[in-house]
């Protein structure tokens, strides 16, 4: 499926998991490939009483660019004139990279489990989001070990109207995140830690 192959290689790709703002439209793998790391995730990802609520849309090509153009409207009819220019340079520095994944939560999955589980009616919203989380980094660790460069972005509920009538998304599918990624052209920054013994505790 990747290049990881040891309980050393998954630790190198845990670890090199960085957020890369500075990407292009360069060749690293197939779209083929991109698919079928995507839809790995989807299948193998845990998810709550296996709800399997994870929804993605890939978008490539001239999809990726027009889904950043898409944004770009939408933030400069609410961020102000005078100061649009940062948001610019951070919408090009998007559609820079080859592509964009979506991911995606399915509503109609949440609410029938609150149905048939009203115990657990609260939980399963946050369920949903936490597995969506992990799919998220499955999905962005894999594209790392790939050798792509990506960051996640949350432009959402900002553009979800404007991408469930582009590409022609279910209703039900809540808009979670947006990942573009593409060949990395400049290193990620450096990261701070904070100290492990704040945050971790092991009682024996």
């Amino acid at each position: 499926m990747s290049n990881i192959s040891t309980k050393a290689d998954f630790y190198t790709a845990v670890e090199n998991r960085r957020s890369h703002y500075v990407i292009s439209k360069d060749f690293v793998a197939s779209d083929e490939k991109i698919q079928e790391i995507v839809e790995f995730a989807v299948k193998h990802i845990p998810t709550a009483f296996n709800s399997q609520t994870g929804r993605v849309v890939i978008l490539l090509g001239e999809q990726h660019d027009k889904l950043w153009d898409l944004t770009t409207e939408t933030l400069r009819a609410v961020v102000p004139a005078d100061s649009f220019a940062s948001t610019q340079e951070k919408m090009d520095l998007f559609k820079a990279g080859y592509g964009t994944v979506l991911f995606f939560e399915d509503q109609s999955i949440v609410r029938g489990l609150q149905e048939q589980f009203a115990l657990y009616a609260d939980n399963f919203p946050v369920w949903s989001e936490q597995a969506s989380g992990i799919l998220q980094f499955t999905v962005w660790t894999a594209l790392e070990a790939e050798g792509f460069g990506a960051t996640l972005q949350h432009y959402n509920p900002l553009i979800d109207e404007k991408v469930a009538s582009e590409w022609n998304v279910p209703g039900d599918w809540k808009l979670i995140a947006q990942m573009p990624f593409g060949k990395p052209v400049a290193p990620a920054g450096d990261k701070e830690f904070s100290p492990l013994e704040n945050r971790v505790k092991v009682y024996k």
